[in-house]
């Protein structure tokens, strides 16, 4: 710090008390920048115009106003202009440490380009000026404040910078370089010859700098930078700084490489040769990234041997960089890291709680059953003394191995609930909730007592979300317990002591618990009965649609099985597609229909895909808010050809039949009905010279037996970038799942167009245009419908409709892709989140839903796991609403 700084910081006018004072008023806290006011400071800025400068009270207020700036004050465009011209005046003086805080401000400021070259001139000057100092600094501020066309005009004072013999001139003009790399590329790409000479430097912060501006420089370049980090490893990089970016640059050239696998790795060598380094940063980066890599148990070893050489270092920061290393290896690899349990035991005890902590955790990934207890204990024992973050990590760890060790669920469980009485924020707590969660659905013994324990907490709990997630947690699982019963109390209290929200929740968990346990029900009719009463509308709605309901005074369905559904069924309408529906209905006599609203979920609201650069298709649905269907079904029904089709069941993303920036582009989307087919094409000419009349496309279904046309609507004319639409009607057998695939030619008569007049020729010319072959498969028939409790759906459904059989997938990269192509195959819509495969794993459950082709609600349970080098062996479990429709699942895998 600056001598005219420090002595600024103690003047007795800023030295004023800010904070609080303890009980006995006797320790109080001082800020020196208490009670700054924004106009009293630019006030005393004026001091910058003074004949005679006074570096010592200038360098006061330029403080003042960078504490200002970063404290998020606002400056108005007049007031920043004058503080910056004021601040250019600066430059008169010789003071370092006033110039070094006139070089802060300037770039706090980021002047405009109008008054940059005010002080342009000085601050060149600076950069060749004797005092290195000053060049470093002259040299941040001006390529921060410059435009591209002042850049050219300094580029050799900037190259001459980069190899500069002074280390803090050089890394200057390269850290510049970075900055200036992200608007003006070309230009620094031309310093290469120089930031090369820069990476051989003796400095270790140039060398640094240069090799990071090298490899941004040619980061969109895999080769380049495959070359560059392959004549870097030999030997070149001394710095232990550029040694860490070069590992980091070697690993991901080894990730992004096609030949990992081949026998000759010398970028691999290069890493494993870095676990031999003499600096201690570059032996723990060389570690981390070849135990994030995908390598074998043998390649591993010598990282996890170096990491546990690091748990007995006598700096803890070592320590601590280790054990978070070989934490994160025991998550997808405990096997590799046992033989360092003996040294994570010791650090069981290690005075700083952050290590101790990691160490306790990868312990409970590593450890065997018989050490569960003791580590049960030494956790215990500190759990207060850590912060909520590290917490998480341990309530996590108890968790797996709780899954790992079932038989150790209750002193767990009895963990867990002791941590819920404990204070402790947000996340920490739905992170333990979470967890008994997750070991009550795992393990059934472990249902009644963690229960209970979550009805504990629902007592004192301080938060709206967890409270109204457990209430639907025990209205889902506790009607199946021995004693539902006991919950009823927990149930109701929340009704008396909660707000409105939990209050709303707890009354429609007491009615699940009415309508799924007969003897109950009288007594939880008065407690709703009592809820009618409530003050707010929510809570008296609810409690009034469920004893109208369950006590049958208002009809719904044709058994108490259709009442049941109508209340606590899973809504499998997607909300987007709701919303959409209810936008365009129209207020009439018939009322709305749900059952009419598409239950096929969607990234997006879907229209169809225009051609590159055109407008979208006349007639077809707009990128309005209106589902696909919806705005398909009415486009379809009101073209009397199609409209004894009955309901269409679904629509298909559009299909490119032509390659992008052709004479014609062509799209298909199929709509898919009972027993029918219909296929729209949506054509484009992008020639302005042409009309197209007497559009139609030829569709030879040779390949597709089971379909036989019915009709087709052609396209009476096709102007320039005026799209329209041409449909085919196919039949088929009904609910039959048909397959096929269709050739397609477009015909048309072309005439000739005078573009000055927009008049068409009278005679035409018949011509055609060959497009893609379309494919309608499986998938086409099932609609991607989400379900929003997959336990609950597949427990509902009738056990005797599951079809359970085994499948090899053959090799395969990663056990995501095959998720993905099973997915894809089925056309189903994937669960929970478990589309989501975690990096390493040797095996993942895939939870799919969807509706069948009548209407047949359908899911699915994938079970992946790998049977040996890339082989993917894959179990699916069926259930529906239809056990022909779950063999047919099966049929549909079998021939994929």
């Amino acid at each position: 710090m600056p001598r005219s700084l420090a002595g600024d910081l103690t003047d007795p006018e800023m030295a004023q008390p800010y904070m609080k004072k303890d009980d006995d008023d006797s320790d109080i806290e001082y800020s020196p920048f208490f009670g700054i006011e924004k106009g009293a400071v630019l006030q005393e800025a004026r001091a910058f115009h003074d004949p005679q400068l006074d570096a010592r009270r200038c360098s006061q207020v330029i403080t003042k106003l960078l504490y200002l700036i970063n404290q998020g004050e606002s400056f108005t465009k007049v007031e920043a202009t004058e503080v910056f011209f004021a601040v250019t005046k600066l430059f008169q003086s010789n003071d370092a440490g006033l110039r070094r805080l006139v070089y802060l401000m300037i770039k706090e400021l980021s002047p405009s380009s109008d008054e940059v070259f005010i002080v342009t001139s000085s601050l060149m000057k600076d950069m060749n000026s004797k005092t290195d100092m000053y060049r470093a600094n002259a040299i941040r501020v001006l390529c921060r404040i410059i435009d591209g066309n002042l850049l050219t005009q300094i580029e050799r004072y900037l190259k001459q910078a980069i190899v500069d013999k002074n280390p803090v001139v050089a890394s200057a003009a390269l850290v510049s370089g970075i900055h200036l790399l992200q608007a003006n590329p070309e230009i620094v790409k031309r310093w290469s010859n120089e930031v090369q000479e820069a990476v051989q430097s003796r400095a270790a912060l140039v060398q640094f700098h240069g090799l990071a501006l090298l490899h941004q420089t040619r980061q969109n370049d895999r080769l380049a930078v495959s070359k560059l980090v392959s004549s870097l490893t030999r030997g070149s990089v001394r710095s232990p700084l550029a040694q860490c970016l070069l590992i980091r640059y070697t690993s991901q050239v080894i990730r992004e490489s096609s030949n990992t696998q081949s026998g000759d790795r010398p970028f691999f060598d290069y890493l494993e040769s870095c676990l031999r380094h003499k600096a201690e940063m570059v032996i723990l980066e060389a570690a981390r990234k070849i135990t994030e890599m995908d390598v074998t148990s043998r390649e591993l070893a010598p990282a996890i041997t170096v990491l546990q050489l690091f748990l007995s270092s006598s700096k803890p920061v070592l320590r601590f960089a280790a054990v978070r290393t070989l934490n994160k290896v025991a998550i997808t690899r405990p096997l590799a890291v046992t033989n360092c349990n003996v040294d994570l035991e010791s650090l069981m005890s290690d005075q700083n709680r952050s290590i101790a902590t990691l160490a306790i955790t990868t312990l409970l990934k590593t450890g065997n059953e018989s050490s569960v207890d003791r580590l049960m204990k030494q956790i215990t024992s500190f759990m207060s003394d850590i912060s909520d973050e590290f917490k998480i990590v341990v309530i996590e760890a108890i968790r797996s191995l709780c899954l790992k060790f079932p038989l150790k669920y209750r002193s767990m469980m009895i963990f867990l609930s002791n941590s819920l009485r404990e204070e402790g924020g947000f996340e920490y707590k739905k992170a333990i909730v979470d967890s008994i969660v997750t070991l009550i659905g795992a393990i059934p013994d472990a249902k009644e007592i963690g229960l209970l324990h979550l009805c504990e907490f629902i007592e004192d709990c301080e938060f709206t979300y967890l409270s109204s997630q457990i209430l639907h947690f025990l209205g889902n699982e506790g009607p199946r317990t021995s004693d539902p019963s006991r919950y009823i109390r927990y149930i109701y209290n929340r009704v008396i002591l909660e707000n409105p929200t939990v209050r709303a929740s707890a009354v429609s968990t007491l009615a699940k618990f009415g309508a799924l346990v007969d003897e109950l029900k009288p007594r939880i009719f008065v407690l709703l009965r009592r809820c009618l009463f409530d003050t707010d509308d929510e809570v008296r709605d609810r409690a009034t649609l469920y004893l109208q309901t369950l006590n049958g005074e208002v009809a719904v369905g044709n058994s108490e099985k259709d009442v049941k559904e109508f209340l606590f069924g899973s809504f499998d309408v997607p909300l987007a597609n709701l919303e959409a529906s209810l936008r365009t209905y129209e207020p009439s006599e018939e009322p709305f229909d749900i059952s009419l609203v598409s239950r096929e979920a969607r990234s997006q609201p879907l229209h169809d895909k225009k051609a590159p650069g055109k407008k979208p298709p006349a007639g077809a649905p707009a990128p309005a808010p209106v589902s696909a269907v919806d705005a398909y079904q009415k486009m379809l029904s009101s073209i009397a050809e199609f409209s004894g089709f009955g309901r269409l069941f679904k629509s298909s993303e559009p299909v490119e039949l032509t390659e992008a920036e052709t004479e014609y582009a062509v799209n298909v989307v199929k709509h898919i009905y009972e027993n029918h087919v219909v296929l729209q094409y949506n054509c484009t000419n992008t020639i302005p010279e042409q009309l197209l009349e007497d559009v139609t496309v030829y569709v030879d279904a040779t390949d597709a037996e089971e379909f036989s046309e019915v009709c087709s609507k052609p396209l009476k004319s096709l102007p320039y970038d005026s799209p329209g639409q041409i449909f085919v009607a196919f039949e088929k057998l009904e609910h039959v799942p048909a397959i096929g695939k269709f050739s397609n030619v477009l015909k048309f008569t072309v005439k000739e167009v005078d573009t000055s007049s927009g008049e068409a020729d009278e005679d035409g010319v018949e011509d055609e245009y060959q497009l893609e072959d379309l494919e309608i498969v499986s998938a086409d028939y099932m609609l991607r419908v989400a379900v929003s409790n997959f336990r609950n759906a597949w427990e509902n459904m009738d056990p005797e409709s599951e079809r359970v059989d085994e499948y090899g997938l053959g090799a395969r990269e990663s056990l995501a892709e095959a998720v993905s192509a099973v997915t894809s195959i089925l056309g189903m819509q994937p669960c929970e989140g478990t589309e989501v495969v975690p990096s390493n794993a040797r095996s993942h459950v895939c939870l799919l839903s969807g509706v069948y082709i009548g209407g047949v609600k359908v899911l699915v349970r994938l079970s992946l796991g790998l049977s040996g080098p890339k082989e993917v062996a894959m179990k699916l479990a069926v259930r529906s609403d239809d056990p022909e429709v779950s063999d047919k699942i099966h049929e549909i895998v079998a021939s994929g």
